[in-house]
C-alpha cells in the first residue's frame, strides 16, 4: 500500500479525506492524521461543501466531476471519496504537484 489515505479499487481509488468547510478558499491543505485535507470555501449546507470538493478534485485529478463521488461521510467533515480512472500513483502526483 502507497499510501494509507488512498486505497486502490477496481473503480479507482477511495481518498480518505477531512475537510475543512467555509475557508478562505478552496485547496489541498496537507495531512490530518491519516487523512488528506483539503479546505473548502463553501459551506456544510444542503451539500455545498460536497459539491465544492468534488468539482476541486475532478479539476485538480483531471477527471470529469462525475468520476468524482462522496462514497460515505456526507455529513460529517470525515469522507470517503471515488475517483473512478484513476491509480494511487496518479493521485500522488497530482498532490505533490498541487502542495
Amino acid at each position: 500500500m502507497i499510501d494509507p489515505a488512498i486505497q486502490e479499487t477496481a473503480e479507482g481509488v477511495v481518498l480518505s479525506i477531512h475537510v475543512q468547510p467555509r475557508a478562505s478558499r478552496t485547496a489541498y491543505a496537507g495531512r490530518h492524521g491519516a487523512a488528506l485535507k483539503f479546505r473548502v470555501a463553501a459551506p456544510p449546507v444542503e451539500g455545498a461543501a460536497n459539491e465544492a470538493l468534488c468539482r476541486f478534485l475532478a479539476t485538480m485529478f483531471g477527471v470529469s466531476k462525475g468520476a468524482v463521488r462522496v462514497e460515505s461521510g456526507l455529513k460529517g467533515r470525515e469522507k470517503r471519496v471515488v475517483i473512478a480512472g484513476l491509480r494511487p500513483e496518479q493521485i500522488i502526483a497530482a498532490l505533490e504537484k498541487g502542495a
